[in-house]
């Protein structure tokens, strides 16, 4: 079964991560009139087939970075009509897992209510993306931020970009969003927030990666 997190968000698949085995991976259901959406991979969502159908149409997939490409990105293309949509910066290196159906390049309003917002540092094409349910605007960072026990993380690797990474981060200081939703997490899956936490959680961020620190 789905986890029913709000009124119109699911959680499908959750995992737990060879190379974090503290953490709990999980794909997220965005629940829409104009058809759902995925947000994230998971290995694990064909195991949730009979919920993911009684959900309603589902009508793209979406992954913000070639990290969660893997062959069961094509389930959701094959089993639900729902093609995989990624990074065209990481299409190379998506391709080489799992078909693509489109890609995004620049931020862009791919429906009225889901933004794509390109922010690099993590991985060249990496993004975050913005959905407003008419309730709550949530945003969808990937691994860019990543929670531990309701602290917010970055995952700073050997070919991330720091300085990208950090313009990135001011960035995201400025949007407005109710809750952060990370593709991986350790505790719960998303964390509530206003401005004032934005604010006080990446300008610790933003301190650790200018000391030279992965996170």
């Amino acid at each position: 079964m789905m986890e029913h997190l709000f009124d119109t968000l699911y959680g499908a698949g959750a995992e737990h991560l060879s190379f974090a085995p503290d953490f709990t991976g999980r794909a997220f259901v965005l629940r829409r009139n104009s058809g759902n959406l995925i947000v994230y991979a998971s290995r694990r969502l064909a195991e949730e087939a009979e919920s993911l159908v009684s959900a309603g149409m589902t009508i793209r997939q979406y992954i913000n970075h070639h990290h969660q490409a893997m062959p069961s990105c094509d389930w959701a293309s094959e089993h639900l009509g729902a093609p995989l949509f990624g990074p065209e910066l990481e299409r190379r290196q998506i391709l080489a897992h799992c078909r693509m159906g489109g890609n995004f390049a620049d931020r862009e309003l791919s429906f009225p209510d889901f933004e794509v917002i390109p922010t690099p540092g993590h991985t060249v094409g990496s993004a975050c993306f913005l959905w407003d349910d008419g309730q709550r605007r949530y945003l969808f960072t990937g691994d860019t931020i990543f929670l531990k026990d309701e602290r917010w993380i970055g995952a700073v690797l050997s070919s991330s970009d720091r300085a990208a990474y950090l313009a990135s981060l001011a960035l995201i200081k400025t949007l407005s969003f109710d809750v952060l939703v990370p593709s991986l997490a350790k505790g719960a899956p998303f964390h509530l927030t206003d401005k004032r936490e934005t604010e006080r959680q990446i300008d610790a961020m933003m301190r650790r990666l200018e000391r030279g620190a992965d996170g």
